[in-house]
């Protein structure tokens, strides 16, 4: 059953001679989560967890409790478990999350809250301070920084081989939960049973301890593989004839899984066995996060970068605007005019002062773009010729001007 909020308290009156009391920065804070229209916004995505979410079931950590500790998990940039942890500690987190004098949510039930929050809701959110922003002349919009910066997915370093003892994983994981669905059926034969995990972590192993081994310890992971393949398709094919929702789940799982697969098969032949050079765009890089893209950003300690492309357009004030997560890693210049429709949407207006990175500098002045007119451009000129061998300039990044993940934060705490 969801709880909206637990019963008020002052946690300060319980202890008077330590003189507590939230900062200047957390009091306004605390005045602006108090928002009843922020609140019901985020109500309503956790409430749709389960059918009877609202009306049956144990009672949940109160709504109020996982909204404003994401709040606190951005405002500092902590991990989900360091967040529990230092909020259970502290007296004055304890008063500003309206935890009181219960227990602290562990780091998985705020991780699970973040997850049923939809992207939709985040933009209402973000469109609602900023409105806030405007009423309490935090910002005009009268100066607009666009840049875009790469967030790493959650995934290892990906290799081919890590790829392949993944795939072999999560099939066979799949495979022995589908065998207890089905333990009886004849027409899976035995073989599709067989549990391939520990000879492809070996194989991977040695790959990576001998170079001189690489080629036939790819082939034979490689054949574990295109040999677990054929009996997932064949029991998923079998899970989805039957009308039991564990079968179901099943199929879904195997369903999804597959094509990823098959992906990493091809371009591990193709990469390996072929010696041909596959393009990023064509590449997984993660089972896990298949939307990671492959960023080149040129940097000397980390040329190469995982993840997905957020674009961010920030205001005077501090204040992120608008943020957008792009597919692949597009080029910077065709993200200008989307976000100067926006501001105008947002602001009435466009920006006297525009400022981005090297990429977005063409669409700013070859007149593309007409509604840039008004607005000065104040940024770096396209880079100059580089030498031969240097590394290429960021389509996805910045190296400089302090937005960046400091700026996503804002977005993801607003």
């Amino acid at each position: 059953m969801l709880r909206e909020r637990s019963a008020p308290m002052n946690w300060f009156n319980l202890v008077p001679t330590l003189s507590l009391a939230l900062d200047p920065v957390l009091t306004q804070l605390d005045r602006l989560l108090d928002d009843d229209t922020l609140f019901q916004t985020v109500q309503a995505d956790l409430a749709c967890r389960f059918l009877r979410t609202l009306r049956a079931g144990r009672p949940s950590t109160p709504v109020e409790v996982i909204w404003r500790m994401r709040v606190v998990k951005h405002l500092n940039g902590w991990s989900d478990d360091a967040t529990a942890r230092w909020v259970s500690a502290s007296l004055v987190w304890r008063q500003f999350c309206r935890v009181y004098v219960a227990s602290v949510p562990e780091d998985t039930t705020l991780l699970r809250g973040a997850t049923l929050i939809q992207p939709a809701t985040r933009h209402h959110l973000l469109d609602h301070v900023v409105i806030r922003a405007r009423s309490l002349k935090v910002t005009r919009g009268r100066k607009l920084r666009i840049e875009g910066t790469v967030v790493a997915t959650p995934s290892h370093h990906p290799t081919d081989s890590t790829l392949l003892d993944h795939g072999v994983r999560v099939l066979g994981r799949t495979l022995a939960q589908a065998r207890a669905i089905l333990p009886q059926t004849p027409a899976v034969a035995r073989a599709a049973w067989r549990d391939r995990t520990r000879r492809a972590k070996r194989q991977m192993q040695r790959i990576m301890e001998a170079a001189d081994r690489m080629r036939p310890a790819y082939q034979r992971l490689l054949a574990m593989m295109q040999a677990t393949v054929p009996h997932a398709q064949h029991v998923g094919a079998i899970l989805n004839a039957q009308a039991t929702p564990p079968g179901q789940q099943r199929a879904a799982a195997l369903a999804h899984m597959m094509p990823l697969v098959c992906q990493v098969i091809s371009q591990m032949t193709r990469r390996v066995l072929q010696g041909e050079v596959v393009p990023a765009a064509e590449q997984v890089v993660s089972l896990f996060a298949p939307q990671t893209a492959i960023s080149r950003k040129g940097k000397p300690g980390r040329p190469t970068a995982f993840g997905r492309v957020i674009w961010l357009d920030a205001v005077e004030g501090g204040i992120v605007s608008q943020y957008t997560v792009l597919d692949g890693n597009p080029a910077e210049d065709a993200q200008l005019p989307p976000s100067l429709e926006q501001h105008r949407r947002v602001f009435k207006r466009p920006p006297r002062l525009l400022t981005g990175d090297r990429g977005v500098h063409s669409a700013a002045k070859s007149g593309r773009p007409r509604r840039t007119a008004s607005s000065t451009w104040c940024g770096p000129s396209p880079e100059p010729h580089r030498a031969h061998g240097s590394p290429p300039h960021s389509n996805a990044g910045s190296d400089g001007g302090g937005m960046g993940e400091r700026a996503l934060k804002g977005a993801s705490a607003a």
